[in-house]
């Protein structure tokens, strides 16, 4: 099932591609980005705490942005949406609190969401950069495994122990074991935060990757990541591991209809009215009670719900910033494990549309985008299935430091497939047979005489 989706791309008949899928070694820049993702140093500057990733990000956003002004990278609505989302989260961060602190705050905003989104927009223009940041990341995914088995096993932090020796790094965050096991927290601030970076790899590791590569090769590094991520025991990341090997067995059961992303989201639309309206709770309520392995903890999550939703309300506009919300005072912690509600409580309703609009845009446009090429075909179902699970798993995971900015660098990979399109002849000849073997016989004689001359 999870190699369906490839394999029914694979046997389409796109005209005029027979090439062997390839790949570039990606920009150091990217690899840097992707490696510091990792590594939890907090290293100080003056009033910053800037990590590995944002130190990256400060380098290059200023050409990032250049390069983006210049209209070297071609203008998109997401781009204009997420930028006009960090400014309207930065006045309401100015709004809330004094100068000194809405600067800071303000500007390592702007740095993980343009940076990150303009870094993977600069250097991530074809299927060859696609999948040789895929390789990388899975690589990363690879790398942290076997330290997070022996965290699983024996509950000790063997990367926060050793790299606290150099810099200071994340907090050791201690949670009650699952099963008799310990909570892998891995680099991360949390075992949530571990899941989620491992889990949002599984697509593009099976597909983009995965095309092409061996039998063997293939399935250890899907093994790999989904085996990492379940040491997270964390009810998000597993029941994306779920997801994502559904929505990949969905594609490759529906692979000749021409209309099945149409079907996926009508179905998902059924699914949302019939919780919405078939449960007491409403739609929004459902999913986030049900997707948790403790009863008590999908409960709080409704409670958070119930009174994150009463503060948007009260501060539809700019929200209350960074500042506390108002809740019952037995909701003891002030954390919010929902990134789409967290960001509305923070910046207003504005910010959080302009944020999500520029999501649901570039995968609306990317599934719309077609083409010829077989590769380019599976690229692009591998990120639509990564970003939809980024989607729906934004509802009760809270995406913040490294997260978000791998979030926001996964948004701007896919940016490319947007301007990918099916040739008239590449789609004649896959509904004519005889005119795709006319057109081949005329592009190798072409191709020939071109050659010779």
């Amino acid at each position: 099932m999870l190699s369906g989706a490839d394999g029914a791309l694979a046997r389409r008949d796109f005209s005029l591609q027979t090439s062997r899928p390839t790949w570039n070694a990606p920009h150091w820049a990217v690899i840097l980005f992707l490696v510091g993702l990792v590594v939890p140093w907090i290293i100080s500057l003056g009033p910053l705490n800037l990590s590995v990733y944002r130190f990256v990000l400060l380098v290059f956003v200023l050409p990032c942005l250049s390069s983006w002004i210049r209209g070297t990278l071609g203008f998109k609505f997401p781009d204009l949406a997420l930028f006009f989302y960090s400014i309207w989260a930065g006045i309401a961060l100015f709004a809330a609190h004094d100068g000194s602190a809405a600067t800071q705050t303000s500007g390592i905003l702007f740095i993980e969401t343009m940076g990150a989104y303009l870094l993977a927009r600069r250097y991530i223009r074809d299927a060859a950069d696609f999948r040789g940041m895929v390789l990388v990341v899975t690589m990363v995914v690879l790398a942290l495994s076997p330290f997070a088995v022996y965290e699983w096993i024996t509950g000790n932090k063997p990367i926060l122990s050793a790299l606290s020796t150099i810099f200071p790094t994340v907090e050791v965050t201690m949670m009650t074991p699952r099963w008799g096991f310990w909570r892998v927290q891995g680099p991360f601030s949390h075992s949530i935060e571990f899941g989620l970076f491992c889990t949002s790899t599984l697509a593009l590791t099976h597909l983009a990757w995965g095309h092409g590569s061996s039998f063997a090769a293939r399935w250890f590094l899907t093994a790999a990541v989904a085996g990492t991520t379940f040491l997270s025991m964390s009810s998000a990341p597993i029941s994306c591991l779920v997801f994502q090997a559904m929505l990949m067995g969905y594609i490759g059961l529906l692979w000749r209809n021409s209309s099945k992303w149409t079907i996926l989201w009508s179905i998902v639309a059924v699914g949302f009215l019939v919780a919405q309206f078939g449960s007491n709770q409403g739609a929004a309520k459902f999913f986030i009670s049900h997707f948790t392995f403790d009863p008590q903890t999908g409960w709080y999550r409704v409670a958070i719900w119930d009174f994150g939703s009463a503060s948007v309300l009260n501060h539809p506009l700019l929200g209350i910033g960074l500042a506390d919300w108002k809740r019952p005072r037995w909701m003891a912690s002030d954390s919010v494990d929902n990134f789409w509600l967290l960001t509305a409580m923070r910046y207003g309703i504005p910010a959080v549309v302009l944020l999500f609009g520029s999501c649901l845009y570039m995968m609306v446009a990317v599934t719309r985008a077609k083409s010829a090429d077989r590769t380019i075909e599976i690229c692009r179902v591998a990120y639509l299935i990564c970003m939809t699970t980024f989607f729906f798993v934004g509802v009760t995971i809270h995406f913040s430091h490294g997260i978000y900015a791998w979030f926001m660098f996964a948004l701007g990979s896919g940016a490319w497939l947007v301007d990918t399109r099916q040739t008239k002849l590449a789609g004649a000849a896959e509904n004519n047979l005889l005119t795709r073997d006319r057109l081949l016989s005329h592009w190798n004689t072409r191709e020939q005489s071109q050659v010779w001359n």
